[in-house]
């Protein structure tokens, strides 16, 4: 196998290679030889790009399957197959289970979760990234600390919040985002917890396949999705985001060209774009 050297952008390739196909085989020593790396080498490199391990990564592309054919009405057994757990013993193992709760459960919709949140000052103003066991389900612009963990509380009031502390995953996450921010870094693929209408799961799911610099209109996007004449309904959906840049809503502009609107304010969209150098 040829070694080429493990570059931010060879990286990229392989995690998305991992996400869509997280059914494969990956393992990290034949990874890291492939990229020129020790495994403990390419493991530490993957884990700063991204905020998580390829064996990470590849574990959440398949829950994030697992629960979309939960929402899609599946059976458990048949939805567990579906994501290629190949057996139900599989789903339950604890590398494995990123649910939080059990698959029953997470089908009907459970109410009183725990959410743990980090907040930090960016080149964009202060951020707040929450997650839920299952992955990222809020990151939002604000003014400060306070505001936006208001903000977290409102949208979900019956939610346990605990601040997270230095060293787990969340503030791994969040320093991965704040690289991108700064452009030392591409977009980390984290794993995401998504709650919204069919329509909205679609056209968020849709924007995270979006590559860098790749842009489309609302109308382009409703296109995209089988529905060319819900280009508001589209836009509707990009204004209910509540996971900032990792949902990169930033992407859609107006027919014409133009910015259009942005949940965290144009003067935030257009450094987005720019940082990905779309001029807009």
């Amino acid at each position: 196998m040829p070694v080429e050297r493990a570059t931010d952008s060879a990286l990229c390739r392989l995690a998305r290679q991992i996400i869509e196909r997280p059914g494969e085989s990956w393992p990290l020593s034949e990874l890291a030889a492939r990229h020129g790396l020790s495994a403990a080498a390419f493991q530490r490199r993957f884990v700063a790009l991204f905020g998580v391990s390829p064996r990470q990564l590849r574990d959440a592309a398949r829950m994030g399957q697992l629960k979309q054919a939960l929402r899609a009405g599946r059976g458990v057994t048949e939805a567990i197959h579906e994501a290629g757990f190949g057996s139900t013993s599989r789903v339950y193992e604890p590398a494995q289970r990123d649910l939080g709760m059990t698959l029953s459960a997470y089908r009907k919709g459970a109410a009183g979760e725990e959410i743990s949140w980090a907040a930090r000052r960016t080149g964009l103003g202060w951020l707040l990234m929450a997650a839920t066991a299952r992955g990222v389900c809020f990151a939002q612009f604000g003014s400060g600390r306070h505001a936006l963990l208001a903000d977290l509380q409102r949208e979900f009031p019956r939610a346990r919040l605990t601040a997270s502390s230095a060293g787990d995953a969340l503030d791994a996450w969040i320093e991965a985002l704040e690289r991108h921010l700064a452009g030392r870094a591409p977009r980390p693929q984290l794993p995401l917890d998504l709650r919204g209408t069919a329509f909205q799961i679609q056209v968020w799911e849709f924007l995270v396949g979006l590559h860098e610099g790749e842009t489309r209109s609302y109308g382009e996007l409703a296109a995209a999705l089988g529905r060319p004449r819900a280009a508001r309904a589209a836009a509707a959906a990009c204004a209910a985001n509540r996971v900032a840049v990792l949902v990169p809503c930033h992407r859609v502009l107006r027919g014409d060209g133009s910015l259009g609107g942005y949940r965290w304010g144009e003067a935030r969209k257009r450094a987005l774009l720019r940082g990905e150098g779309v001029g807009a």
